[in-house]
């Protein structure tokens, strides 16, 4: 068994614009993610298939209000929210925002070098 809090959690990326600590569970990945408001990751995973991520995750909204763009439209979460993200979407912080979410391993670990390698 394994418990995770967002300190204890390693940073994979960090900027001015985004925060993201992940660990791996099982065949899982836990990430614990910070957007500033206005951060629009949809150029970042241009190149990926439909240029949006091609990843499921569930989580929780923890803070925030956040924009997800998909191919069928797009919806709006909020702080309090559990959600499932299917593949093919990009998110877009309207305010400042934070969640957690999991997610395959391997699926996540592609979409995250083509981020890092952008």
């Amino acid at each position: 068994m394994k418990t995770l809090t967002a300190d204890s959690t390693p940073i994979a990326i960090a900027n001015e614009a985004v925060e993201l600590r992940k660990a791996e569970a099982g065949e899982m990945t836990v990430s614990f993610i910070r957007l500033a408001e206005g951060t629009d990751l949809g150029p970042a995973l241009v190149g990926l298939e439909g240029d949006r991520c091609p990843c499921p995750h569930w989580g929780y909204m923890l803070e925030g209000r956040l924009l997800m763009r998909a191919a069928g439209g797009e919806s709006v979460y909020e702080a309090g929210e559990a959600f499932y993200w299917a593949p093919g979407h990009a998110p877009v912080a309207l305010t400042d925002c934070a969640y957690v979410d999991f997610s395959p391993t391997k699926d996540f670990e592609e979409v995250i070098a083509h981020i890092s390698a952008g």
